[in-house]
């Protein structure tokens, strides 16, 4: 810890800010209800949705060439092929993946206390919004739940040379803010992203959510603190600046 009081926060977006997880589930449940009661699938609806699941966790974007929407709507594709066999159904995977993002943006909001917390922070320190992804996915996430308005600034992994846990990207973003390394910290949900990237850049401070309580793996990266909600985070901010004025 530097002697500097915090002066700047960057946040993570996915699972940090918002349900992203939860909202993918939801659009799930309503792919599933579509295919048993319009295409009176049984259980390989859930099938199928597990399969896409796999398909969305193993994605990789560098160098972002795919578009994602093809990309996507090719995952509904397989899925329903290695399910149901027979000819590829680019129509229905198309219906499923439309059905399933459009589910999934609705059920992305900012809750209310969060929108609050950030409202107050704001008047102490600067924010930053930094997400990694592709441009357009996470653009669309962006507007969805209106979070552009609680941010001095935002960036996006997928329009920038490299991503979080690269230093290259928290270098800009503290750029962008007119502050040094050692002002900021990073809050995210993600050891090998959020974590990792705010170590290796030399931020002050490094704030994993661990909302599940689960214990990270022994390679993994060791933030500086750990909470179990995101809004723990005004009373955690006290304590390190307040560790400052001790020190000095």
């Amino acid at each position: 810890m530097g002697l500097t009081r915090v002066r700047a926060i960057f946040f993570d977006l996915d699972n940090t800010l918002i349900d992203t997880a939860g909202a993918s589930r939801r659009g799930m449940l309503e792919v599933i209800k579509l295919l048993k009661s319009k295409y009176h699938y049984k259980e390989e609806a859930e099938i199928i949705c597990d399969k896409v699941q796999v398909k969305l966790s193993k994605e990789c974007f560098h160098p972002y060439s795919t578009c994602i929407t093809d990309l996507r709507t090719s995952h509904w594709e397989e899925a329903i092929q290695e399910t149901k066999g027979g000819a590829n159904n680019r129509k229905l995977a198309e219906e499923c993946y439309f059905l399933w993002k459009s589910t999934r943006l609705q059920h992305m909001t900012l809750a209310e206390d969060i929108k609050a917390m950030l409202t107050e922070l704001r008047k102490e320190v600067r924010l930053l919004l930094l997400t990694n992804g592709d441009r357009q996915t996470q653009r669309e996430k962006i507007e969805a739940c209106a979070c552009q308005s609680y941010f001095d600034a935002i960036v996006v992994g997928g329009e920038q040379k490299e991503e979080k846990p690269a230093p290259s990207i928290f270098y800009h973003c503290c750029d962008l803010l007119g502050v040094q390394p050692g002002d900021c910290v990073m809050v995210g949900d993600t050891l090998e992203t959020d974590i990792q990237g705010g170590l290796n850049a030399g931020l002050k401070a490094t704030i994993w959510i661990n909302k599940n309580g689960i214990a990270p793996l022994t390679s993994s990266p060791i933030p500086h603190y750990i909470v179990s909600s995101v809004l723990e985070l005004p009373a955690l901010l006290q304590n390190i600046d307040d560790k400052v004025n001790m020190s000095a």
